[in-house]
């Protein structure tokens, strides 16, 4: 049984029903923080109760305003430090600047890089990403898995792909791409069967949708009878909900790393996968020192 002794939980701005959904599923408050922002767009934050020799966790996502969000983290994981926390993690469900990951031409900086050591240089012990059992579980609940299709949009997302297809015992597919220009797509080509059966398109994150709807477009083309997005982030800014709406996806599914009521109302097809579950347990195991990584397997209800 979970006592939640030892433990507290935090969060920025960002996200905060998210941060509930945890902390109910878990039985326990939410530790309580007052963060404000300055007259010139500085950040406060003010730890509210003791975390002296506690068990810190911190929940943050990069939405919204990415930099105050980020600051907002640090700051709190550096307050919680010099107030002899025992140990801090953040709960990053949508790590800030993740895109900017490696350097793809001279002289461009490793920003996510920089994130990381600026998590570390706070005082931050730990960082929990995590979703992909929601979706693996969402699939074998929703869908006769002998029938799907596990379809990466990218060749730079084949690795997340056929990790899920790998544990769902299914065929895996992925397009090649070539890009004009950032979130421009010129050539697309298929590579793999789809032919009769459902197509699900699994990729980390969703912005414009671009890539997915002309992605959609082909594989039914291709022959594939129905077609489902599956994104553990639905950044969706721009036309996205526009393009979703007249495309060939007959529901885009994501994830609750980011507030996506107002979405929802706006285009019906949007379903939302509820990930405070799978963190909630993610923080239990990780504070009494359990394996984390039979969650890929065993979802949590």
């Amino acid at each position: 049984m979970f006592t939640g002794n030892g433990i507290k939980i935090f969060t920025g701005t960002s996200h905060p029903e998210l941060a509930e959904i945890i902390t109910r599923r878990l039985g326990i408050p939410l530790s309580k923080a007052e963060v404000t922002k300055s007259s010139i767009g500085e950040t406060g934050v003010r730890i509210a109760e003791s975390v002296r020799e506690d068990d810190v966790y911190i929940i943050n996502t990069g939405c919204g305003q990415v930099n105050t969000a980020l600051m907002e983290i640090c700051i709190m994981v550096h307050a919680c430090k010099t107030a002899s926390a025992k140990r801090i993690t953040a709960v990053v469900p949508l790590y800030p600047y993740s895109r900017q990951d490696k350097k793809d031409k001279s002289r461009a900086p490793i920003t996510a890089k920089l994130v990381a050591n600026m998590l570390q240089k706070s005082g931050c012990d730990h960082v929990i990403l995590y979703a992909e059992p929601s979706a693996t579980q969402y699939i074998r609940t929703n869908f006769d898995v002998s029938q799907i299709v596990i379809v990466s949009p990218d060749a730079g997302g084949a690795k997340r792909a056929t990790s899920i297809a790998d544990r769902l015992g299914v065929d895996f597919a992925l397009f090649h791409k070539e890009r004009k220009k950032a979130n421009e797509v010129s050539r697309m080509v298929l590579v793999g069967r789809v032919k009769g059966k459902i197509a699900i398109l699994v990729d980390d994150m969703a912005d414009t949708c671009g890539t997915l709807c002309l992605a959609a477009q082909h594989l039914s083309e291709a022959g594939a009878p129905r077609i489902f997005g599956l994104v553990t982030h639905g950044i969706l800014s721009g036309k996205a909900l526009k393009n979703i709406q007249e495309s060939a996806l007959e529901k885009l599914i994501v994830t609750n790393t980011l507030p996506q009521q107002e979405n929802v109302a706006k285009c019906d097809k949007i379903e939302v996968i509820d990930i405070g579950g799978v963190l909630a347990e993610v923080i239990r195991r990780s504070h009494y020192g359990e394996s984390v990584s039979k969650l890929f397997d065993e979802v949590p209800y």
